[in-house]
């Protein structure tokens, strides 16, 4: 098969810093987990949260997501011919590429559940983190993608599109099957561009309000992410067994699409986590004035005994939440 033009072998698949061997595809993660950790620290701290609260449960999240990702891949490639069960010094060795994300999202999301509640943080401080990262975990994977580049991996069925994917060379059970084939679909392209467009439409629904309560928008991301990786999985070649004519990794995108559906609609109508209209996390209600002021109705402050202890707002604040001058305006 020949092409015009296609998307050229990556020139290297790594570099040398003094002793070290840095690989692109553990560079290309890197990359994206702190990018994508940067945008929900921000976020959650728009919305009154604490930055620190939230940059360490990010961290928790990307330690346990990697764990997680690394256990979904080597589980079903455990056993077998050539199994990690005969290669067990293999299990950690990411930087030769393997992390399953499904396994990481569920990882991840477990880990930062149970980090939180450890923390103490109240209803409004889970859907607040929820909403932040929403948005930072398609951010992350857009960049991730480009890995499976670097280590010329995961890439779709032949094809002669002007932006095929070179691949050279061809790993021998991809030439056994499509003879002669030197270009495929760049499966880690769509998948990086299919996120970031999704990083676009989540901001987007969250800048317009179209959402009424804290937390709904990670669901969004659910069903978005599912949505893509379905048809994207549909074009990968590099997992041979099929049940009803669907890997399993389709089969799961179409879960995570279902269940994102179903939580938003719940979530929506019976959610306990507050409306967004209520303002940044642990704010005050809106009584038009602040409870940290008493109302000038002539009395003596000193002689009044409802005068507010400057402590007492403090106290009052939700667990993840942080307290800010602009708060007693709201």
């Amino acid at each position: 098969m020949s092409v015009l033009a296609a998307i050229p072998p990556p020139p290297f698949s790594g570099f040398e810093i003094g002793p070290f061997n840095l690989a692109m595809y553990g560079v290309a993660i890197a990359l994206g987990a702190f990018l994508g950790l940067r945008l929900t620290v921000t976020r959650f701290e728009r919305i009154g949260g604490d930055p620190d609260l939230a940059e360490k449960a990010a961290l928790v999240g990307l330690l346990f997501g990697l764990l997680g990702a690394r256990i979904g891949y080597v589980i079903p490639r455990f056993l077998g011919d050539g199994g990690f069960v005969e290669r067990p010094q293999d299990i950690l060795a990411i930087w030769q590429g393997g992390l399953a994300f499904f396994g990481g999202l569920v990882g991840g999301a477990l880990a930062v559940i149970i980090y939180l509640r450890a923390k103490g943080v109240a209803m409004s401080g889970f859907a607040g983190f929820a909403d932040a990262v929403a948005p930072g975990v398609p951010l992350a994977q857009a960049f991730g993608r480009w890995g499976n580049y670097f280590n010329q991996e995961l890439f779709g069925r032949p094809t002669d599109v002007p932006w095929a994917l070179r691949v050279d060379p061809v790993p021998a059970s991809t030439a056994a099957r499509f003879p002669g084939a030197t270009t495929f679909h760049p499966t880690f392209l769509y998948e990086s561009l299919w996120n970031l467009a999704l990083v676009g439409v989540l901001l987007t629904i969250d800048r317009l309000g179209w959402l009424k309560r804290r937390g709904s928008l990670f669901f969004v991301y659910l069903i978005g992410y599912g949505i893509g990786r379905g048809w994207i999985e549909a074009l990968r070649i590099d997992v041979p067994e099929r049940y009803l004519g669907l890997s399993r990794n389709n089969w799961i995108a179409i879960a995570v699409a279902l269940i994102g559906m179903a939580g938003l609609w719940l979530w929506e109508r019976r959610g306990t986590a507050p409306l967004r209209e209520t303002g940044q996390l642990g704010a005050p209600p809106d009584n038009g004035h602040s409870p940290a002021t008493p109302i000038d109705d002539g009395s003596d402050p000193a002689n009044d005994d409802d005068t507010t202890d400057p402590g007492t707002e403090a106290s009052d604040a939700e667990p993840g939440s942080r307290r800010t001058d602009d708060d007693t305006d709201r």
